[in-house]
């Protein structure tokens, strides 16, 4: 990355006939174009101190700043200032993303100077420098602890403390759109979130009566677009070294909601996982009945009426249940489905009722049957 800085830097100078530096928001040096060795005028003490140490004296940052370069969003004129070691006019470009001061880049002044147009052209060099240090900022930043506190806080003070913990690591980004990825079963710890696509957080969670889950917080650009999320997905399956199924929450703004987020993407990993027609990684929003399912305490049990047909000796009539609830109870759908006659599965369907008791006429009793060998799918 350095290399496209100074690539950059170079581009300005012959851009503005002069050669430029670029320092970072603190006042630390990121590169500088090449000088003239014969030409002293083109050094002066600040500059040149600039450039050994790599990094500006508090006192020189404060001269700078009183021009007002924070708040900048256009080239800045500055005059010499002798006294201070400052020999030379100046010209401060700002370095900006998104609104926020990253950088600056400074060039000695000279008259006539350079003209408004390439002034112009020169400040589109900054701002891909800003996309730059933004991007360098943000991939260096990891507050995955913070992501996995959130998920894991009790309600009330806890959640709301891990939350501003969360903001403050994620600066800006908090109240961007994101959504929540769970992985499961996940065997390791969490790799590199640098080598995520998208992803601002990885966190591994353990809830009680599950398996270790990892959670991802994937910035997205519209809700409507989920493509980052499930590359993040893919990413990570391919990395568990082990199988795998994904879930993918509803995108929210902020970090409010990320707890149900998350709740939704475990949901949506465990629907995977029961269901093969789902693939293995599926949005929140596919999963249909599970939604309402994967709310119950896990490891309920099974209901009664039905525990006599998941009994193993039972399987295949478990089955031809299952997928005739799934085919709205029309015969001629579930015979084909299945592949059996229709006088076959006529016998199936009267040994189901006598094993549960259950009315396959009655809705009722078809909505409890339906959804108990669905719940049955969950705790497998």
């Amino acid at each position: 990355m350095k290399g496209d800085y100074q690539e950059l830097v170079d581009e300005i100078s012959g851009l503005l006939g002069a050669p430029a530096t670029l320092e970072n928001r603190d006042f630390g040096l990121v590169a500088f174009g090449a000088h003239d060795s014969d030409d002293d005028s083109a050094m002066d003490p600040v500059r040149t101190r600039s450039i050994l140490t790599r990094r500006s004296t508090p006192a020189v940052r404060a001269w700078f700043e009183g021009f007002g370069i924070t708040r900048a969003t256009g080239p800045v004129r500055i005059p010499a200032a002798p006294e201070a070691g400052v020999f030379r006019d100046r010209i401060c470009l700002p370095v900006r993303h998104r609104g926020a001061v990253l950088g600056y880049v400074w060039l000695l002044d000279a008259h006539p100077g350079p003209t408004d147009e390439r002034l112009a052209a020169a400040m589109e060099v900054a701002a891909r420098i800003g996309a730059l240090l933004a991007e360098e900022e943000r991939a260096g930043s990891d507050p995955s602890r913070e992501f996995g506190a959130l998920l894991t806080a009790g309600r009330g003070w806890q959640r709301d403390m891990a939350a501003a913990a969360l903001a403050e690591a994620l600066g800006p980004d908090a109240q961007g759109l994101h959504t929540v990825v769970c992985v499961t079963p996940w065997p390791e710890e969490p790799p590199s979130v640098r080598t995520v696509p998208s992803a601002a957080a990885l966190a591994p969670v353990v809830g009680t009566g599950q398996p270790h889950a990892l959670a991802a917080l994937v910035r997205l650009r519209s809700s409507g677009v989920l493509d980052p999320a499930f590359a993040a997905a893919g990413r990570l399956r391919a990395v568990a070294g082990r199988p795998v199924t994904a879930g993918i929450a509803v995108p929210r703004r902020g970090l409010a909601e990320l707890a149900p987020a998350w709740h939704e993407a475990v949901a949506a990993a465990r629907a995977a996982a029961a269901e093969a027609r789902f693939g293995e990684v599926v949005e929140w929003s596919a999963i249909g009945p599970y939604r309402l399912l994967t709310t119950l305490p896990a490891h309920t049990g099974a209901d009664p009426a039905v525990r006599a047909l998941l009994a193993p000796a039972h399987k295949d009539l478990a089955r031809t249940a299952e997928v005739f609830l799934d085919c709205a109870g029309q015969a001629s759908r579930t015979a084909a489905a299945l592949g059996v006659h229709r006088q076959t599965l006529y016998y199936r369907l009267s040994r189901i009722q006598q094993l549960t008791g259950l009315d396959l006429n009655d809705g009722e009793d078809r909505l409890l049957l339906h959804m108990a060998l669905k719940s049955a799918r969950l705790g497998a």
